[in-house]
């Protein structure tokens, strides 16, 4: 006598791993998207934010008192060079720099860098001690227009998403350098 197979039972067990299989990458899917969508929804705001600005210094305010909040981090710093004059301004105000330092930073970065790290950036200023995920954003001007360089920090090690993450920033950073000239240009 033969063993009888049960192709039914089998069958269903597949399908039904299958099932489950398709729910979980679609819940992953949906997560990705809420996340996505927050993320695009918070640099949308950002950028509006900096478009309101009524001067040079009430950008810089925007940026590093509001925008913290505005986008979930806990530090933002930008620094900015021309010829032989840098500043660097974060929560605490503004500070000069050597121009150099900020050069030195911006050797090789194409655009946005993304990174987790033990110490942040030396230009978050007094909290680079407390920075754990940075993202570090080129802005880059036309002479007689300042180059120099936006520090997003974060004292949680999680990272910033990566490739849509990046897209997201340079744009950030391309409207922070364009609402800059049009308040350093008269």
């Amino acid at each position: 006598m033969g063993t009888v197979i049960n192709f039914e039972e089998r069958g269903l067990a597949q399908l039904r791993a299958r099932v489950a299989a398709a729910e979980e990458a679609n819940q992953d899917l949906i997560a990705f998207a809420r996340g996505h969508s927050g993320a695009v929804a918070s640099i949308h705001e950002a950028v509006l934010s900096a478009v309101e600005a009524e001067g040079f210094d009430h950008l810089v305010h925007i940026v590093t008192q509001e925008w913290p909040q505005i986008l979930g981090l806990d530090a933002v710093a930008v620094s900015l060079y021309a010829g032989d004059m840098g500043v660097r301004a974060d929560a605490s105000g503004l500070q000069f720099v050597d121009p150099r330092v900020i050069q030195r930073s911006l050797k090789g970065l194409d655009g946005v860098l993304l990174r987790g790290v033990k110490r942040g950036h030396p230009l978050f200023g007094p909290a680079c001690e407390l920075i754990r995920a940075e993202a570090l954003v080129r802005l880059e001007s036309e002479p007689p227009l300042p180059n120099g360089l936006l520090a997003l920090g974060q004292r949680s090690a999680q990272g910033f998403e990566t490739r849509h993450g990046s897209e997201l920033l340079v744009f950030l950073g391309t409207v922070l350098t364009r609402c800059m000239g049009r308040w350093l240009i008269p």
